[in-house]
């Protein structure tokens, strides 16, 4: 049985998102996002925290994100958290998380209305498919480029 694994990330892109292709032929992106949280300190001051994220989407998704993804839009991204392993050249064992996307929404650009109902299709049918696609994918496909 599966644990629960959910992420829901909203932030800015922060510069050009990389396009690749896996050796199968599957299209992949990865989106750099940033995400800031506001708080107050101890004293009563507001403080900026900025976390920088590497989200990868795949197939039907890449190739819809390939379209729209412009650096410094905003995003919304619901997806799960993959840590990947590996040994560093000096032997010793390194891993980082990603997000992998399961679904994406960009957040409406300063002055453009929220986003519209051929979007809004646009965004399911890439959800669908990417989902049945990454069923389908091999695990080893997702692993660092």
């Amino acid at each position: 049985m599966n644990q629960l694994n959910s992420i829901i990330l909203e932030g800015n892109i922060t510069r050009d998102v990389v396009f690749k292709e896996t050796p199968h032929g599957c299209k992949v992106c990865t989106i750099p996002l940033a995400v800031n949280r506001w708080y107050k300190s101890g004293d009563g001051r507001g403080v900026e925290e900025v976390s920088y994220f590497d989200v990868e989407a795949f197939g039907k998704m890449a190739e819809y994100c390939e379209k729209r993804v412009t650096k410094g839009r905003g995003l919304r991204v619901v997806g799960r958290l993959k840590q990947n392993r590996w040994k560093g050249a000096d032997g010793k064992n390194v891993s980082r998380i990603t997000i992998i996307a399961e679904h994406i929404e960009f957040k409406p650009q300063v002055g453009q209305r929220a986003n519209s109902d051929a979007e809004l299709a646009g965004i399911a049918e890439a959800t669908a498919a990417s989902a049945e696609e990454f069923d389908r994918m091999d695990m080893e496909e997702t692993a660092v480029f």
